[in-house]
């Protein structure tokens, strides 16, 4: 998962998508933002749709999707319609991710209107029909996002081919899955048919140094981290990154896997780190192959 407003650019985009698919993941997903979420002016921020566009063009086999497109930034036909034309290009690859809209300071500096959550949810409620009238019955499969035990719940229960949570434990999110499938036996759902899935940071080497190189890496993207030490960074992010050497990584996935995880999806913030992603690609090959994740 990219954060295409942390400086994204066309090259970048280009080389992360070709790695993307030459390495076997998953799964290819792009942030929907109107400038940088870490406060830095001057990040480059790129058009989450027309990437996705390119992206179709691009590959041929991986999933490509928002995470996610929030429906106050949008008219849900026209959304709709926007998803058409890309899971078309893509020969059904789209996974369509749409969220309420959250970012108070991104709203109010591009004069986009942030209601109150209750209406924000109707919004979404309604949008997501809407868009589904768009597609006139083209099947594009909706990934909602959250961890909220109402609205966001009841939403992923009758809509979501996938749900996906940022949970900070394992037994965190054993119970919010746990609580989904409640949610959609009560709709008469079958739990099963929603894939679940896990947005995590990640921070790979293969030994403490190479390690340390990422962590000074990652200060320069991430500002809260600007002022500490590689070692006080590496400190402070763990449990909120899965982190460490590949061996490492797994062991912190496996929990997650055996609370429910069906999909791992890494947050990829140092953008030029090709060899990050070859070693991130060999993190998911261990994992197939050892039967605990896609």
């Amino acid at each position: 998962m990219v954060e295409a407003q942390e400086d994204l650019t066309w090259d970048r985009w280009r080389l992360i998508v070709a790695d993307v698919e030459r390495l076997g993941f998953a799964t290819l997903r792009i942030s929907d933002h109107c400038h940088s979420l870490q406060g830095v002016e001057g990040r480059r921020t790129l058009a989450a749709w027309t990437a996705l566009a390119l992206a179709a063009e691009w590959t041929e086999r991986i999933q490509i999707g928002p995470m996610v497109s929030p429906i106050t930034f949008y008219v849900p036909a026209v959304l709709g319609r926007t998803a058409w034309a890309v899971d078309e290009l893509s020969g059904g690859r789209l996974l369509l991710g749409v969220g309420a809209g959250w970012n108070e300071a991104e709203h109010e500096r591009y004069g986009i209107p942030l209601p109150g959550w209750r209406e924000r949810f109707d919004r979404l409620e309604e949008g997501i029909r809407r868009i589904r009238q768009a597609l006139e019955g083209r099947e594009v499969p909706f990934l909602i996002g959250g961890g909220g035990r109402r609205r966001t719940r009841t939403i992923a229960a009758r809509e979501a081919a996938e749900w996906n949570t940022g949970a900070p434990d394992a037994e965190a999110f054993r119970a919010m899955s746990a609580g989904l499938d409640e949610r959609c036996r009560e709709l008469g759902r079958d739990p099963s048919g929603i894939r679940r899935s896990l947005l995590k940071g990640y921070l790979l080497g293969r030994d403490r140094d190479e390690l340390r190189e990422r962590a000074i890496r990652l200060a320069e993207v991430l500002p809260r981290y600007a002022h500490e030490d590689p070692d006080a960074i590496l400190e402070a992010a763990r449990g909120r990154f899965l982190l460490g050497t590949p061996d490492e990584v797994l062991a912190q996935m496996r929990p997650y896997a055996d609370a429910g995880v069906d999909l791992f999806v890494f947050q990829h913030y140092l953008l030029d780190d090709r060899d990050g992603l070859e070693l991130l690609a060999e993190v998911r090959a261990a994992a197939a192959l050892q039967r605990f994740c896609r």
